[in-house]
């Protein structure tokens, strides 16, 4: 035991206090003999517990975690717009007074059925006219046939020649083209008036509808009659950078435990994500010399409607670690531009600083490179910036060293 020059002090004082005492006090000459012996007493007493009560260095209490594998995804997030598979802006064919709307902003139509009504009455009456030209033209013909059956029977006979003939069948040529250009006509004229009846041509959801009765509407006009949208699926274009687009295209092939899946997840504007996993199936094949970018597309199901054209949402990417080391990254420090651990030796109860490499980061946790930290490696959580190599530490469970100074405050 080491001397104590307190423990002394303390000693020869109560030595003291007792001869005053039995100096000015009248006790019987045969219990001033004891006296000693009862500062002996005192003293290996003060002695003992004074050893008793020193302190072990067991070093500091420091919250201790076990690294162990686990599954794991590191994730990349783009910024994407959200497209139905079919996004068709409905125009008129025709133009005229608009008469009828059949529809209302954002309910589902079918395909084929009415959405808009234009004036028919113009379209009708140059219907009535082309078939009108076509039934003088079918009997301009059958007066072409009527000539030349009449003067067969004479070139047969050598009553006229045979220029007379072929007269007649020129006639007879021009008569029926002119009745094909008539039927044409009166087909196309058929075809504007049924234009004047727009119908969906897919199922979908009606967009906003700026035009409203009475309005003359173009085919010329700039600006649609509505937008009708398929979203029973829908397309999620986004697009990244063209080193990203190269690890990609790496990773996706991988055969070891860094694959990249091209399935993707959808993060919705509220911050919610959506239901489905979406599955990347197409890119723009280029890349953007101004951006150096390249676009890519996801598609995912939305059998409930639920997502929208115009909408906006991050697309989410995940690179599949099956075996990963995990540690918080509360647990490191950095110097520079190198990233460090404290390392629990078991042996001594020391902890060493580590220099580890980072793959990449999961909520808050670093995915550690295999190389630089092993399962079961001890490593200390917290309280880091009181450690240096050799520092003794006196590892505890994660949640015990708070338990323990809660349970010390109440006492």
């Amino acid at each position: 035991m080491p001397f104590n020059k307190s423990i002394v002090i303390e000693v020869y004082n109560l030595e003291k206090l007792l001869k005053l005492t039995m100096k000015y006090q009248h006790y019987p000459v045969n219990l001033r003999k004891f006296y000693r012996p009862i500062l002996a007493v005192i003293f290996f007493s003060t002695i003992f517990s004074c050893q008793e009560t020193e302190p072990k260095d067991e070093g500091l209490p420091l919250p201790v975690m076990t690294l162990q594998e686990e599954k794991a995804a590191k994730s990349f997030q783009y910024l994407g717009s959200i497209e139905g598979v079919e996004n068709v802006a409905i125009r008129p064919q025709v133009d005229g007074i608009l008469e009828e709307i059949y529809v209302d902003e954002g309910i589902f139509v079918k395909k084929g059925q009415p959405l808009f009504k234009i004036n028919s009455q113009p379209y009708q009456e140059d219907l009535n006219n082309a078939v009108a030209n076509v039934k003088v033209e079918r009997a301009k013909l059958r007066k072409a046939q009527t000539e030349i059956d009449r003067i067969q029977p004479l070139i047969d006979n050598e009553v006229i020649s045979e220029v007379r003939m072929e007269t007649a069948l020129a006639d007879y040529e021009v008569a029926q083209s002119s009745l094909d250009r008539a039927q044409a006509a009166a087909a196309n004229m058929r075809i504007n008036l049924e234009f004047t009846t727009i119908k969906a041509p897919v199922s979908g959801f009606i967009g906003r509808i700026p035009k409203s009765i009475g309005n003359l509407v173009k085919k010329t006009d700039d600006q649609p009659l509505t937008v009708l949208s398929n979203v029973e699926d829908v397309y999620v274009y986004f697009s990244m950078s063209e080193s990203d687009y190269l690890y990609y295209e790496r990773m996706k092939g991988d055969s070891t435990s860094k694959k990249m899946s091209n399935e993707v997840k959808l993060v919705l504007s509220d911050g919610s994500e959506y239901e489905r996993d979406g599955i990347i199936d197409a890119n723009s094949g280029q890349i953007d010399k101004s951006t150096g970018s390249i676009n890519l597309r996801a598609k995912f199901d939305n059998p409930d409607t639920l997502l929208r054209s115009g909408s906006t949402g991050k697309i989410i990417m995940e690179q599949i670690y099956p075996n990963a080391i995990l540690i918080p990254q509360g647990a490191t420090t950095s110097i520079q531009d190198k990233r460090f651990v404290f390392k629990f030796q078991e042996e001594d109860s020391t902890v060493v600083r580590k220099e580890i490499e980072i793959d990449g980061r999961t909520g808050k946790q670093y995915i550690v490179s295999g190389e630089t930290l092993n399962p079961d490696d001890r490593i200390v959580v917290s309280g880091i910036n009181k450690l240096t190599n050799g520092v003794k530490v006196n590892p505890m469970r994660l949640g015990q060293l708070v338990l323990d100074n809660t349970t010390a405050t109440m006492q």
